[in-house]
């Protein structure tokens, strides 16, 4: 290789030649073989671009400059996603206005996604902090509201103490925060919510006509979420109050042997008797410090408290009891499930732990298993004291 070639000076005459010619600038006017090449915004909550953004850029620039080549009409757009905590802490730690660190920022993050060669558009910069922007942002807002599809309520989130703000899960490392090591915990916060199950279908049914791959139609319908179920209401023996649960096979209810709550569930503490409640709110306290995605490992062990508690099964009339455990999650359904062992992998595990009763209602081709077989680990019907017969199955036996 000749030594002699100074490839920064080759790489400067040439990204000013295609910024004087605005040769990454698409022609709007020309609607033939277009392709839109949109990628994540930088989000200056510090001063520099990292080895993170050249991972996320790279790629992409080079399928993009691959379409340019094969003669698309490639618009890659480049901007900052420039509101946010982080950023108003980073303006805190350096003692400025978060208005001037962010715009330093933004200026330097600028000139070095510049210098990376890469085929952004920078005639149509689009920056979140710029009043031209969020002017929109804000209408849309308003217009979600008005029509009933913004509405509020209160929920928990990751909470780090020294950022004093809100992580994603992915931002949660072992119950640390990614950032600054900080523990994590949860907070009940009130917060803006969207309805977007009322657009369940039509996000469904439209994701068949996508030109997307497979794994990634599959993710999005699970992120959807749609479940067609029912909703059941259990009583509570010498207590008031009512359990809802929601359940996608209601069929399978003569196999509920227990119930279990969320640890954030607002019936857990009227449930819960004296002499369960140390242990109760030590449950609850540990939960509180783990994410979603801790809590729904497949290979966790599960983990649970009896709340002294006890459901009433509306089919068979036979109690339940009621346990906590942060497999159960407030945010899906309504935070509380009827646990049927037989039927659910992470239920008939929970239910193995805890030397809990698990009665097969449905067989391997999905249909009511007759016999209603009552399996134990004992050798023995795990409620020998009352056997669980059920009224519909028959015999309850081993």
């Amino acid at each position: 290789m000749d030594q002699d070639i100074n490839y920064i000076e080759i790489e400067k005459k040439w990204q000013s030649k295609w910024a004087e010619s605005h040769s990454h600038s698409p022609n709007f006017s020309n609607l033939e073989d277009k392709f839109y090449c949109l990628t994540m915004f930088s989000y200056p909550s510090g001063d520099k671009i990292h080895v993170g953004h050249w991972y996320n850029y790279g790629p992409v620039d080079t399928y993009a400059r691959y379409k340019k080549m094969n003669g698309a009409n490639v618009f890659q757009p480049q901007g900052f996603d420039a509101f946010g905590l982080p950023a108003e802490n980073y303006a805190i730690e350096k003692g400025v206005p978060p208005a001037e660190s962010t715009k330093a920022n933004i200026g330097k993050m600028r000139e070095q996604l510049q210098r990376i060669g890469a085929m952004f558009d920078w005639s149509n910069e689009l920056n979140t902090s710029d009043p031209k922007y969020y002017r929109w942002t804000q209408w849309l807002f308003l217009q979600l509201h008005k029509n009933g599809l913004a509405y509020q309520k209160t929920a928990p989130v990751n909470w780090c103490s020294s950022c004093a703000t809100v992580l994603a899960n992915e931002q949660v490392k072992e119950g640390l925060c990614d950032r600054c090591n900080t523990q994590v915990t949860k907070r009940d916060l009130k917060q803006w919510f969207f309805r977007i199950t009322n657009y369940a279908e039509e996000l469904l049914a439209n994701l068949d006509d996508l030109d997307w791959p497979t794994k990634t139609k599959h993710m999005q319908r699970n992120w959807i979420g749609k479940s067609v179920g029912a909703e059941i209401s259990f009583s509570v023996k010498d207590n008031n109050s009512k359990i809802s649960v929601f359940t996608t096979r209601p069929d399978t209810i003569y196999g509920a042997t227990y119930m279990v709550l969320a640890p954030e569930h607002p019936l857990v503490k009227k449930l819960t008797t004296s002499q369960n409640s140390v242990n109760i709110d030590a449950y609850i306290l540990e939960a509180r410090n783990k994410s979603e995605i801790e809590r729904l490992a497949a290979d966790k062990e599960k983990t649970g408290v009896f709340t002294g508690a006890y459901a009433i099964n509306p089919f068979n009339d036979e109690e339940m009891p009621i346990w906590i455990s942060d497999y159960v999650l407030i945010s899906y359904g309504s935070g509380a499930i009827m646990a049927v062992p037989a039927g659910d992998e992470r239920d008939f595990e929970f239910a193995k732990k805890f030397k809990l009763p698990i009665i097969g209602v449905v067989s391997e081709d999905g249909q009511p298993n007759e016999s209603g077989t009552c399996y134990s680990d004992h050798g023995i019907c795990l409620n020998s004291e009352k056997c669980r017969k059920t009224k519909h199955f028959g015999e309850c036996f081993l």
